[in-house]
């Protein structure tokens, strides 16, 4: 499967304010200036284009593009490209500013971007796609490039959009610009350990975390809600360090197996039965793909979809641990109650930004023009991860908070001092 950046946004309590309410509580432990917090919680730059595309059928299509750069005071601006739907501004600008704060947190060179197309690509063919995109690259020159702001594959697009984009933008420059975006094929400079970067961030967050905690992982028990990219990877990558799977969970229902669910067999069936778990053998379908997140486990991981855990089922948790593969997987208004709980949640914006950091390593090979193995990849991967983890865990001793805010504290600390040293305002 091709590296996605994971899990729409779609949040019922509106995107962007439930990332402000917890920036801003994270800004009041961090004593934030004033002038550093008002620079910091808009973006900087709001782009919406209309595209108009010739479809298939002669007709003229016009779709609505956005591009939104929260900040690029770390580096240039980094975020993926979504085609859905339900793009909305909103949902663009929250997510620009989640990946400022992940790329802060792990402590690489960037600032965070987003950008959406609204359209259903499942209902576009091949070459109406490829126009779409060469359109939206064409509209957006002044915007990318690989000093300015990078673009990468998220919900509806892959490395053959990235292709397209990467070729659009060649052409217009006069130059094969390879750096332009990540999570391109190989052969056009993709970097190895790509595909499951975000489910291998997940996993060194949850081991850091079961360390902390004193779970042992061989006789610790994971459910993992969602199989896509990033569940299937952590749920893999978990299971050969010795933890126990025993729930898994797609569009299709939730599996369950007390003794464990072997995780390759998993990924061979949906893989071979277009995406879909249906009809897996390996564990029994439960009732209601919801009692996955009330499972008595050790760790939770829902790698899936926005606002899974809300105010309505936060009392029901029983794991000790949650490991967020999904962006926005808990409510704002769940917070509390997982907090009084005492259930260690280890936030999305540190815990999937594997994905990201190997988008940077494929960037810095890019410009060095040198590949990497996949061992290197991997190791200096798993370094920055668990680095970051034990930043924010520091960070969560040090000023008594949840470790979300303690990911928040460290970003917007990072951020603030260079906007402080560089005297930009």
């Amino acid at each position: 499967m091709a590296y996605i950046e994971p899990a729409p946004i779609k949040d019922k309590e509106n995107p962007f304010e439930s990332m402000m309410s917890r920036f801003e509580t994270a800004a009041q432990h961090l004593g934030l200036d004033e002038s550093v917090y008002n620079v910091l919680k808009a973006p900087v730059k709001q782009v919406i284009v209309n595209l108009p595309v010739t479809m298939d059928d002669g007709t003229i299509k016009v779709f609505e593009g956005y591009r939104v750069i929260h900040s690029s005071i770390l580096g240039p601006s980094k975020g993926g490209i979504r085609y859905d739907m339900h793009v909305n501004l909103d949902e663009v600008k929250a997510l620009a500013a989640w990946m400022t704060w992940k790329c802060a947190v792990v402590d690489i060179p960037y600032g965070g971007a987003k950008g959406g197309i609204r359209c259903n690509p499942r209902q576009m063919s091949t070459g109406e796609i490829e126009r779409l995109t060469r359109a939206y690259t064409k509209s957006m020159l002044e915007i990318f490039g690989p000093d300015r702001d990078i673009p990468a594959p998220d919900m509806g697009t892959g490395p053959q959009e990235m292709a397209w984009l990467m070729d659009e933008f060649s052409r217009s420059v006069g130059q094969t610009t390879n750096a332009v975006v990540t999570g391109k094929p190989l052969v056009l400079g993709g970097s190895l350990g790509r595909t499951e970067a975000t489910g291998r961030g997940v996993m060194v967050s949850a081991l850091a975390a079961m360390e902390k905690l004193k779970i042992n992982p061989y006789q610790a028990t994971c459910a993992v809600q969602g199989f896509g990219n990033v569940g299937s990877f952590a749920a893999l990558l978990l299971e050969e360090r010795g933890v126990k799977i025993v729930a898994i969970s797609d569009l299709s229902g939730a599996y369950y197996n007390a003794n464990g669910i072997d995780i390759n067999a998993a990924m061979q069936h949906r893989n071979n039965n277009r995406g879909s778990l249906e009809g897996f053998a390996g564990g029994d379908k439960m009732e209601e793909a919801n009692q996955l997140l009330e499972l008595e486990v050790d760790v939770l991981v829902p790698a899936a979809m926005e606002d899974v855990i809300t105010i309505n089922n936060a009392h029901n948790i029983k794991a000790k641990l949650i490991v967020e593969g999904a962006n926005g997987p808990t409510s704002f208004r769940a917070d509390g109650v997982i907090n009084e709980k005492g259930v260690m949640v280890v936030p999305d914006i540190l815990a999937n930004a594997g994905g990201v950091t190997v988008s940077y390593f494929e960037w810095v090979q890019n410009r060095l023009g040198y590949k990497w193995t996949a061992e290197r990849v991997n190791r200096r991967s798993d370094r920055i991860m668990k680095d970051a983890f034990d930043r924010v865990y520091k960070t969560s001793v040090e000023y008594k908070v949840p470790m979300r805010i303690a990911a928040y504290i460290v970003a917007i600390d990072k951020v603030a001092k260079t906007y402080k040293f560089r005297g930009g305002f």
